[in-house]
């Protein structure tokens, strides 16, 4: 998240505490960006693949989804922070997206194609 220089990045998990509340995850996000003062909500998903075999080059990737952070969150689909989630160009969350449509533009996904992009 821009207004957060990054965070919670690879500790968006720890964010939602020891019972992975992601309802407190997503308070905890609402409530560090109120605090900075900033206006910008964007913010995105990254996926990182890597695949290295013995004596050969290692290829890896990066698949990344830029959205919008949208308070109070909204849908009950997906998982961790799809609710506050809104991909650019669409008027839906991640947590009220098709799983399908979600699915078919992911970071995940992307970061999939490119990786069989490389080595095929």
């Amino acid at each position: 998240m821009t207004a957060l220089e990054g965070s919670p990045g690879i500790y968006s998990a720890r964010w939602a505490g020891p019972d992975k509340d992601f309802a407190l995850a997503m308070r905890h996000v609402e409530e560090r960006v109120a605090a900075t003062g900033s206006d910008d909500l964007s913010c995105w998903f990254t996926c990182a693949l890597a695949v290295a075999w013995p004596g050969g080059p290692g290829v890896t990737v990066e698949g990344r989804i830029d959205g919008t952070l949208v308070f109070p969150g909204r849908g009950d689909r997906g998982f961790g922070y799809d609710p506050i989630f809104q991909p650019l160009g669409f008027d839906q969350t991640f947590g009220e997206l098709e799983p399908a449509a979600k699915d078919a533009m992911s970071h995940r996904a992307r970061a999939f194609a490119l990786l069989k992009a490389a080595l095929l």
